[in-house]
């Protein structure tokens, strides 16, 4: 990314699996217009499985189980694999994406900030190295290994993250654990499989030995932001989105596009 690269910095509260979507493809129009990179860190209103945009889901999920359970679906408008988001927090990056930058580019460099505010925060983490690359879309749920260049604790996977393009701009989010809630995914498979039970991942309360809260891992990663790309970094306010959001909601509300493949 570069130096000169202007920053805003935006924390939002819970709200639904739609909503989060919607608003993450509004900052990724806005930092096309604007020309600016946006970090977001927020929650989600209830407990809510995302599905990577070309996983195939359809007939996979047992969507009885999933409503019994009051547990959301949408589909994130990045790749990857399937994720559980309650006990964690989630952050968004979206940001202009020049023709010549390479998406390891950004990548690395949220990589970094990503790193720097789990240090902040007390986490001894790094980048995991030697692993297999990023697995293709399917029933293994996100957690289940860390691959090459992920971040990990004590050998295990914390963090999950994936990116797009489209047209001159990029969203890159992902989920740190705060507690492993994974296993749940299989659990809620139409067909099950001991082969897709992950291992146990890595979180913020095991490597912090308490439970922080959203607003303090916030203030670390907006702290490494600060540091590492724009000082002068300042706060968006949500609502200042609400319209662009909007025109995204009927999208990601849409259970076509939810159980499009």
């Amino acid at each position: 990314m570069r130096p000169s690269a202007r920053w805003r910095l935006m924390l939002v509260p819970p709200r639904s699996g739609a909503e989060n979507m919607a608003r993450d493809s509004a900052l990724m129009d806005r930092a096309r217009a604007t020309r600016e990179h946006i970090f977001t860190v927020y929650s989600w209103a209830e407990p809510t499985l995302s599905l990577g945009r070309n996983q195939t889901a359809k007939d996979r999920y047992d969507l009885r189980e999933i409503e019994k359970r009051g547990i959301g679906v949408v589909r994130r408008p990045t790749g990857g694999r399937a994720l559980l988001h309650w006990r964690e927090i989630t952050y968004s990056v979206a940001g202009p994406a020049a023709e010549h930058e390479l998406l390891t580019d950004s990548y690395n460099a949220i990589n970094r900030i990503l790193l720097q505010g789990l240090v902040r925060l007390g986490v001894e983490a790094r980048e995991w190295r030697g692993g297999q690359p990023t697995p293709p879309p399917g029933d293994i749920p996100c957690f289940a290994a860390p691959a090459e260049g992920e971040l990990t604790s004590e050998g295990a996977k914390l963090v999950g993250s994936a990116q797009v393009r489209e047209d001159g701009a990029f969203l890159q989010h992902g989920s740190i654990l705060i507690h492993d809630d994974q296993q749940i995914i299989s659990s809620l498979l139409v067909q099950r499989s001991v082969e897709i039970e992950p291992p146990d991942a890595a979180t913020l309360a095991g490597a912090l030995g308490r439970e922080p809260s959203v607003e303090e891992v916030a203030a670390a990663l907006f702290g490494a932001v600060q540091t590492l790309e724009d000082p002068d970094a300042i706060h968006l306010d949500e609502h200042e989105l609400d319209a662009a959001t909007n025109t995204h909601l009927d999208r990601y509300r849409n259970p076509l596009w939810t159980w499009r493949r």
